[in-house]
């Protein structure tokens, strides 16, 4: 049976994750497991595994997805433990080894290395080519061990990167060496004055360690992607590369590694090489050279090109032939029906040997078909880093399982003589391969001897002795298991040969003339390109986080950009982000849009009934306003419907709740948002005609917004309670504590200030929603001495004082109030992508945006998590209501959680801690902070202000809202608080209406 488990927006890279993965295999009771994210490439993997189960099928690209086949029902437990266990591990030793802090965006990592000249990307292939095209458009350099990055983008970017003058490394590019400092999957190479250019992982290992062991050095090592001197990419890197080199005054020597290249392109750079005033020296891997060609020193082998290049450096001359002697002797050759098998971990080591066995055996030339470079008459050389086995698997580099089942299944076929095999030591690599391969070997060995058979292990140890591996005894620990080892690839696959009776041998090789078909001049390296090359490279890295390593082992600088994809994974928010960020004046329209929030002066200037100032309330219609957007009484809540149902009986339309029932369920009323009306409303929302509502003033244009007060707690007819308690309630508070505040207002000079007010009570522990203590007693500080003016009875007085002081949450509603003239005087303003209201009804969220007006953007709402009044669990929360998220709207709240570290546990978020981090994870979204109200727990920035859909959906973040939970049954009131999330897909609508707007498809 297949068991699985999605845990939601964790991104992990995928190094780490085909390492946990190994790591829950060899648990017992797990048949086979697979953890990966939940992109598409991914689930086709699953697929083909048999592991895609319907879980795993709606997976988001964001989500890490653990399928794992058992039997064992209570697996799972295990399996989620041990994973918890292990990137828990990954932080602890993240933080035991003082990593610096990391970047979570372009942004971040760019203030926090602002000399940055390389990129350095280890992500998935499918979401790479426009974070590659960024970091261009950044002037970075380009390192990109990311592959599976298509042909055509390629092209692109490393045309565009030309014409910018900066190199672009990869893709797929494991290997490289920048000013002596060692990048990816890399060894550790002694300083030289060698250059080298390599469209070859393992060719460049293979070349460069040859070159330290030779006692010589390289300055740089420059990969260029395999694909590089393909037809249609036409050796870009590589041609830049020669010519940086050429200028570069430390380079002496200039080597070139090619795989199989198109023939036009390896003429057009055997033709720049030509031009090249410092000795040269070149390998196309398949080709056998039979002469050099004018100043190109043409190799056959990786080996002779290592040992070309140590000749040139030292000024020694080249000499006709390379080939070394071998120190085994064959006494009796293997019997013709024994074969060579190839089983390597770098694919450019078993081209090699491929093509050295199918020129000694005359079997034709070399392939590259599912793995296999050379697949004939039992003959099988095999790149075990091909896609093919690696498509969720690590790398054999790192894990040697394929390659460990593979040299056991091959050396029990009594057709197996000799099987090849490489070792790869270095940074990136598994820490002790060789003490892997050492038992196996051995056994394989013996398990052949006992069924009257040799097998011999013939390999090579790519590395050098400064190597974290050490070279020496991973050379050691293969040989005291049986192996014969070689100090080259090429000289193990000519022992293996020996083995089979044949000498490998090369012929002398003289120069040939060669005339240049291009006679113009060299051209100029860029100057972003030699200060690449003339200082220690200091890099963005994005990715893979170990990668950062040997860089600052080595002298580099960098930092880690943590990157995750975009919106998600999701593709088509992907593109519409990419193309918004093509389109010019966004970003200062927000920044208009924000000032508008910033200039906002709203004032406290009445209260008064409600259908005095909302014409919608004061016609024959029966009316009630709603929270939210848009709702029709079959999909309103308990708590809403509740509201409905006192509203009815306050007004007088009905004088039971069954008849107030059957008027709403009939139709009889009519339902409107608060927000079309000017108004906003707490949880429900429900304002009818007769309500007290306060009036505030934005004085910046006279923009002016309703609320009713606030009820106080308990049952109370926001929460949907109806109860004659709650009817009462609101009577007297239309008769009485609405008529005096009106009063006490008028005899303030233009009403109370709210910003002033606001800016005092932050500072003293509020945030507005869930915390109004402070501002409530700071209004009542401004209006009891107005109170006590007034000609009202002095019970009266008594009466409202002691209400105000008694009602912690009632600036609360003076605060929606604010919100809502505050964001209806922005949205005079349709341009940018700023939310300009959040809101929910208990059936859906709703969202505004600057740019699109009066439209909602809506998706089903959230059920609060939080913290439950006693006798009331989970199970009785309804999703939430309420025209609050106006507060967050306007950057309080829940975005300003830091401000009221008092309130944090009450709304299950925790600690301190927790409230920092939730305001500097809101501060991620938004576009800049609202001086208005500094917050002095966050070091006096100012709140956040200004949502920005494109950050929304770009980082899955979605603003968190404080807020009070409602019984899902009405007439019950408040059962607990707590904090809920905006859904996504609201933002994401909204992102595509945006783009609709502005012509994107």
């Amino acid at each position: 049976m297949l068991k699985t488990v999605v845990k939601q927006n964790s991104y992990q890279d995928s190094i780490n994750l085909m390492l946990l993965t190994n790591k829950i295999n060899t648990l017992d009771g797990v048949i086979q497991s697979q953890i990966m994210m939940g992109t598409d490439a991914n689930k086709d993997i699953y697929r083909a595994a048999g592991l895609l189960t319907a879980e795993a099928e709606a997976a988001a690209p964001s989500d890490m997805v653990i399928v794992v086949e058992t039997e064992d029902e209570g697996i799972m437990d295990v399996v989620l433990a041990e994973t918890e266990t292990f990137l828990a591990d990954l932080s602890t030793k993240k933080e035991a080894a003082g990593a610096p802090a990391e970047a979570t965006s372009w942004e971040e990592a760019m203030a926090m290395l602002p000399e940055a000249n390389m990129a350095l990307f280890s992500i998935p292939g499918e979401y790479a080519a426009p974070e590659l095209e960024r970091a261009l458009d950044l002037g970075l350099n380009v390192f990109s061990f990311t592959d599976n990055v298509p042909l055509e983008d390629e092209v692109r970017l490393k045309q565009k990167a030309h014409e910018k003058g900066l190199l672009f490394m990869g893709p797929d590019c494991g290997t490289g060496v920048v000013s002596s400092v060692p990048v990816a999957f890399t060894n550790v190479i002694n300083p030289g004055n060698i250059g080298i250019v390599g469209a070859s992982g393992t060719g460049i290992q293979e070349v460069t360690c040859m070159i330290d062991r030779l006692g010589g050095g390289c300055v740089h090592a420059i990969g260029t992607g395999g694909r590089d001197l393909n037809e249609k990419v036409g050796a870009v890197t590589v041609k830049d590369a020669i010519v940086a080199l050429e200028h570069h005054d430390p380079t002496d020597v200039i080597c070139v590694i090619s795989k199989p290249p198109a023939p036009a392109v390896r003429d057009e750079v055997v033709d720049l090489l030509e031009k090249c005033e410092k000795p040269v020296v070149a390998i196309f891997i398949g080709e056998k050279p039979e002469a050099h060609l004018g100043k190109v020193h043409l190799a056959h082998t990786l080996e002779e090109a290592a040992r070309i290049a140590v000749d040139l450096a030292n000024g020694e001359a080249v000499k006709k032939n390379y080939l070394e002697p071998l120190d085994v002797t064959v006494e009796t050759p293997l019997a013709q029906d024994k074969t060579v098998i190839g089983l390597y971990s770098g694919g450019t080591l078993a081209g090699e040997a491929a093509m050295m066995i199918t020129e000694a055996l005359e079997l034709g030339s070399i392939i590259k078909e599912d793995g296999y470079m050379l697949r004939h008459g039992g003959y099988d050389v095999i790149d075990l880093g091909d896609d093919v086995y690696t498509q969720g698997r690590p790398h054999p580099m790192i894990d040697p399982e394929v390659r460990i089942r593979m040299m056991r299944d091959y050396a029990s076929k009594v057709t197996t003589g000799v099987i090849l095999f490489d070792c790869v030591l270095g940074y990136g690599c598994h820490p002790d391969m060789a003490a892997e391969l050492a038992p196996v070997i051995a056994e394989c060995i013996e398990s052949a001897k006992a069924d009257g058979r040799d097998v011999r292990f013939v390999g090579t140890v790519v590395g050098t002795h400064n190597d974290p591996q050490d070279y020496d005894r991973s050379v050691k620990l293969l040989e005291d298991a049986g192996a014969i080892m070689e100090p080259s690839n090429a000289m193990a696959v000519r022992a293996a040969l020996a083995f089979k009776g044949i000498d490998f041998t090369e012929a002398d090789r003289e120069v040939a003339p060669y005339e240049v078909k291009d006679d113009s001049p060299l051209p100029e390296p860029s100057e972003a390109v030699m200060e690449l090359l003339t200082s220690k490279p200091r890099v963005i890295n994005v990715g893979v986080e170990s990668f950062n390593d040997p860089l600052r082992a080595y002298g580099a600088e960098s930092v880690q950009y943590t990157w995750k994809p975009k919106a998600g994974g999701n593709k088509r928010m992907i593109h519409l982000l990419n193309e918004l960020e093509k389109v010019e004046g966004i970003d200062e329209a927000n920044a208009r849009i924000c000032e508008r929030f910033k200039e906002s002066q709203p004032v406290l200037v009445d209260v008064v009934p409600a259908k005095t100032v909302i014409p919608e309330l004061n016609r024959a219609q029966k009316t009630l306003l709603h929270a939210g957007p848009p709702i029709c009484w079959e999909n309103m809540q308990g708590p809403m419907r509740g509201s409905c149902i006192g509203a009815a009986l306050f007004e007088g339309w009905a004088e039971t709740e069954d008849e107030a029932i059957a008027m709403l369920s009939a139709g009889e009323v009519e339902f409107i948002p608060c927000h079309h009306c000017h108004a906003v409303g707490p949880m429900g929302g429900i304002t009818s005609a007769n309500m007290a509502v306060m009036v505030v003033r934005n004085l910046a244009d006279d923009t002016v917004a309703y609320c009713t007060m606030n009820e106080g707690i308990g049952k109370v007819l926001r929460f949907g309670a109806y109860s004659q308690e709650v009817v009462d309630r609101l009577h007297w508070m239309a008769d009485e504590l609405g008529p005096v505040l009106a009063k006490a207002l008028k005899l303030s000079d233009g009403g109370i200030n709210l910003n002033v007010l606001m800016a005092r009570a932050i500072t003293q522990g509020d945030e507005f929603h869930q915390r109004n203590m402070a501002a409530t007693l700071n209004f009542l500080k401004e209006v009891a001495p107005l109170i006590v003016k007034t000609d009202v009875s002095e019970d009266a007085k008594q009466r409202v004082i002691q209400f105000l002081a008694d009602t912690d949450q009632f600036f609360l509603n003076v605060m929606m109030a604010t919100g809502k003239a505050i964001v209806d005087y922005v949205r005079k303003d349709v341009e940018g992508c700023v939310v300009s209201t959040m809101t929910r009804n208990g059936y859906e969220f709703g969202v505004r945006v600057s740019g699109l007006g009066d439209e909602w953007f809506v998706a089903p709402v959230n059920t609060p998590v939080g913290l439950y009044f006693t006798g009331f669990t989970a199970e009785d929360g309804c999703p939430d209501n309420g025209d609050s998220a106006i507060c967050e709207t306007v950057g309080v709240g829940g975005m300003a959680m830091v401000a009221a570290p008092g309130v944090t546990r009450f709304v299950g978020a925790g600690g301190f801690e927790d409230a920092l981090n939730i305001s500097n994870e809101m501060e991620k979204i938004c576009v800049t902070h609202n001086p208005n109200w500094a917050i002095p727990t966050w070091d006096f920035k100012g709140a956040c202000l200004g949502i920005d859909i494109r950050k929304v959906v770009e980082t899955g973040i979605t603003p968190i809202i404080n807020t009070g939970i409602a019984h899902k049954e009405a007439g019950i009131g408040q059962v607990g608080a707590g904090t809920v999330r905006a859904p996504l897909a609201c933002f994401e609508k909204a992102l595509e209406a945006y783009c609709a707007k502005l012509g994107i498809e």
